[in-house]
């Protein structure tokens, strides 16, 4: 109960926290100029309808995403074409005035509930409004998107979770909620905001698309991530450190350890400890093995323990032999815990694959960090956590740079499907005879032969049937098992031609391509029998 409330307050504050992100920009003028007509209560049901709505969407959407198979994003791309309408309308008089009178029986629909001598609407047109600017702005949100996942891969939803989604909207309606009230306020009694109210207008409809001109500029810029580098410096500071340090959540739900007895973190007081979330068929977690491995081999006498928090992305990954196996064959030293039930995972709050949670001797967490890259600060602080000053030595990995327009991670169940091309539709749990397309544009996949789509792989009904995927990046990785009690070879077509086979006799991640002198290619995959079943794509330089 108390973490479930520690939860719930920290989903307010997280909220809250967007009003320093470029993902609340769009938002802000439209829920201005949404005020500044219709009765003073109308900012009120704005914010209430935004904020309801936001919960109720964003509660579901694990459902959405399972059923409908949306690609969120699509979703979010389609909210920022939206938003930018809205802004190019509210350039223009026509435009507005045309808009004006297609939505004016939306506004009447709200309107009949609000009081007669109010025709431009009061409380509960603001409620319509506020929902309406919830749906487009929800996509939007990046932590959102990353807790959708994390619900589809848990596959519940509670009354605390709900309340958790809720404070998070409540927290970001605050600064809507200032700019609602208090904008209305100073814009309806300042004179030129009446006399000049075309001009504002348009001024509001400019920082719109601006805004909206930013996120698509953030989302498209150069990522560039930053593996383990030669360090120097002495450890004589905490790098990237929590600014409000928080006592470790409790290691609970374990269905089984190795290389190690079952261990709690009020036992390990005294001890630097590092938490790594992982699960071995994630070619970004498997990339950042050999750096928790040295770090363990480097510090574990000086009083480092690391933990490795194995949560299963897919169903096979439960399986205790199967990590077992994972754990022998990447040559991990330190304990690992198998947290099938996600429930570690939901103590920490995490949301992703890899996470690091970096605990100091007197159990609080001090530092976390999320995805591949920036190693060299997270033995930093190991260092200093440690009391050792002495120069950082040589870490096991070079730099490394993440091409900017790589082919993301691709799903093939129809739960986190996207980019799908063949003319067919997903047929949910059933056999279906698919076609390729005549061409296949870059990122996306297709299916051909007998396959049936499963929530989260697809199987192959018969022999030779196929999969084709357009990819841009050096390297592919395929997550794959055999549903038959064989393996299955599995033949790699690259560009029309043969490239190489798969002997595919584990659910397990497996290195497919890598290529020297090129950026991609078509790939085709293509099992000899059936029961092969394939996860997702993902890839590499």
């Amino acid at each position: 109960m108390q973490t479930d409330l520690v939860n719930i307050g920290l989903g307010f504050l997280e909220g809250f926290a967007l009003i320093i992100s470029p993902c609340i920009l769009p938002i802000l003028p439209i829920i201005l100029a949404g005020s500044l007509v219709g009765s003073k209560k109308r900012p009120l049901g704005i914010i209430f309808g935004f904020i309801i709505i936001f919960a109720l969407f964003t509660f579901f959407s694990r459902k959405l995403v399972q059923y409908a198979g949306i690609d969120l994003n699509e979703v979010r791309h389609i909210s920022y074409v939206i938003l930018l309408l809205f802004g190019i309308i509210m350039l223009s008089t026509y435009l507005t005035e045309k808009f004006s009178l297609l939505t004016s029986r939306l506004a009447s629909a709200g309107s009949k509930f609000d009081a007669i001598n109010n025709p431009q609407g009061g409380f509960f047109s603001g409620l319509l409004f506020g929902g309406l600017v919830a749906i487009i702005w929800t996509p939007c949100a990046g932590p959102i998107l990353a807790a959708v996942i994390v619900q589809t891969v848990i596959q519940h939803t509670t009354l605390m979770s709900f309340l958790t989604v809720l404070a998070f909207g409540i927290g970001a309606a605050v600064p809507m909620l200032f700019i609602a009230i208090f904008g209305r306020k100073i814009m309806t009694r300042l004179g030129f905001f009446k006399t000049h109210a075309v001009l504002c207008r348009k001024i509001i409809g400019v920082i719109v698309i601006a805004s909206v001109g930013y996120m698509f500029y953030l989302e498209g810029g150069v990522a560039t991530s930053f593996a383990a580098t030669t360090t120097n410096k002495a450890a004589t500071s905490l790098q990237n450190g929590l600014a409000a340090p928080y006592p470790a959540p409790k290691i609970a739900g374990i269905s089984a350890w190795f290389n190690s007895a079952p261990l709690q973190l009020n036992e390990l007081k005294g001890k630097v400890v590092l938490i790594d979330f992982w699960t071995y068929s994630c070619i970004n977690c498997v990339r950042t093995l050999p750096y928790t491995k040295g770090w363990y081999n480097k510090y574990h006498d000086k009083g480092l323990v690391i933990i490795g928090m194995h949560t299963p992305e897919f169903d096979f990954e439960k399986d205790a032999t199967n990590v077992k196996n994972a754990v022998i064959k990447e040559g991990i030293p330190y304990p690992v815990a198998l947290d099938s039930q996600f429930v570690t995972w939901q103590n920490f709050n995490n949301s992703y694959w890899p996470a690091l949670y970096l605990i100091d001797k007197s159990g609080n967490v001090v530092y976390q960090h999320f995805g591949e890259g920036d190693d060299d600060i997270t033995e930093n602080n190991i260092r200093f956590l440690l009391g050792i000053d002495q120069p950082v030595s040589n870490t096991a990995g070079a730099q490394q740079a993440m091409a900017i327009d790589e082919t993301p991670e691709t799903y093939l169940g129809y739960a986190r499907a996207a980019r799908f091309a063949s003319p067919e539709t997903v047929a949910v749990n059933q056999t279906v005879q698919y076609t390729f397309p005549t061409e296949l544009a870059k990122n996306d996949w297709a299916l051909q032969g007998a396959w049936k789509v499963m929530a989260d792989r697809a199987i192959a009904m018969a022999p030779n049937s196929a999969i084709k995927i357009h990819f841009n990046a050096h390297k592919v990785f395929i997550v794959m098992g055999s549903a038959a009690q064989h393996p299955i070879n599995v033949k790699l077509v690259l560009n029309g031609k043969f490239n190489s086979s798969i002997n595919v006799n584990a659910h397990t991640l497996y290195a497919a391509i890598a290529l020297n002198n090129s950026d991609g290619g078509i790939l085709q995959v293509v099992p000899s029998e059936p029961g092969l079943e394939v996860y997702t794509f993902t890839f590499g330089d």
